[in-house]
């Protein structure tokens, strides 16, 4: 008789099947029940990333789809929403189910070579490497020339308001501008964590113009996802040649550009450079400037702000 799904675990559901299999791993004497209950915790986090690429059954599970989940644990992690192990116990896990559910033919996905999550400190000591807006306009310039204008636009929007990948492709860019025009800020509704709506203010025109070259880009769409794909199709595609152009101009992760937001909004509210650059603002002015920049990135703690713009002194 042919095996079931999920490489015969008796279920066809993907997250039951990685508990079934940590069980089995305990039940047999390979691994013990509370680092069972561990994997299958932690399994559920990547099930669900599964369920919303399209992916139903652990044999489609590919190497390439553990080192994308990776990634954007690695992001989490360089916000400081994680801590650096817990993220690479979140990869590990993966790794970890996939080979006890196919009796050993996985090959492992590397938590920090493939999916770059480091082993440091939250707290931010440097400059962000997008700071300097010539060499992100290089880039984005770089994009247009290749074809890729919604890319371009990408990195624009998240150097100049902060947003996230997911938020600044997704973002109805006319709407945004018409907006940001009429009312000096942008409302940020789809693509942000939790589903948590935000309010960005517009401050600059180099914010009005990334929003007008973003609506150029746009065109008739209804985001800068193109219409004849999906959001895994451009991730993959558009999205990932943006982040390939940054990183040839050293500029590691699109996060780079957030945390640059970060620091110029923290010395256009506090007067001072941010305390990673030697700034000393006041220890009520950096606070409020901490709140309210935590909230234009659509961060709910403000200890994460460390991760952006340093440590107090």
């Amino acid at each position: 008789m042919a095996k079931a799904n999920n490489f015969g675990l008796r279920t066809r559901d993907l997250a039951k099947a990685g508990t079934f299999a940590a069980n089995r791993a305990a039940r047999e004497g390979v691994a013990s029940y509370a680092s069972a209950a561990a994997l299958g915790d932690r399994w559920q986090a990547f099930a669900a990333y599964a369920r919303q690429e399209g992916i139903r059954r652990m044999e489609h599970v590919t190497a390439q789809h553990v080192a994308a989940y990776g990634q954007g644990i690695a992001e989490r992690v360089a916000a400081g929403e994680l801590s650096a192990s817990y993220g690479q116990n979140l990869v590990s896990a993966v790794n970890s189910v996939m080979r006890l559910a196919s009796q050993g033919r996985w090959q492992s996905v590397s938590p920090t070579k493939d999916c770059g999550i480091e082993k440091r400190s939250n707290v931010r000591q440097e400059a962000p490497q997008g700071v300097e807006r010539g060499t992100v306009a290089t880039v984005a310039d770089t994009l247009r020339t290749s074809g890729n204008e919604r890319g371009a636009a990408v990195v624009e929007l998240a150097r100049e308001l902060g947003l996230r990948s997911k938020e600044a492709s997704l973002i109805d860019a006319r709407a945004a501008l018409r907006q940001a025009q009429q009312a000096d800020q942008v409302t940020i509704t789809s693509g942000t964590k939790g589903g948590r709506e935000r309010t960005v203010p517009v401050t600059t025109q180099q914010q009005v113009a990334a929003l007008t070259r973003a609506d150029d880009a746009q065109g008739g769409a209804r985001s800068l996802v193109p219409p004849e794909q999906n959001w895994r199709e451009w991730r993959e595609g558009g999205l990932r040649d943006a982040r390939e152009a940054l990183q040839a101009a050293g500029i590691g992760r699109l996060h780079e550009l957030r945390a640059a937001y970060a620091a110029e909004r923290c010395q256009q509210l506090t007067g001072h450079q941010p305390p990673m650059l030697g700034g000393q603002a006041s220890r009520e002015a950096d606070r409020a400037a901490r709140l309210a920049i935590a909230k234009e990135l659509g961060h709910s703690r403000v200890a994460i702000m460390t991760a952006y713009i340093g440590r107090a002194a």
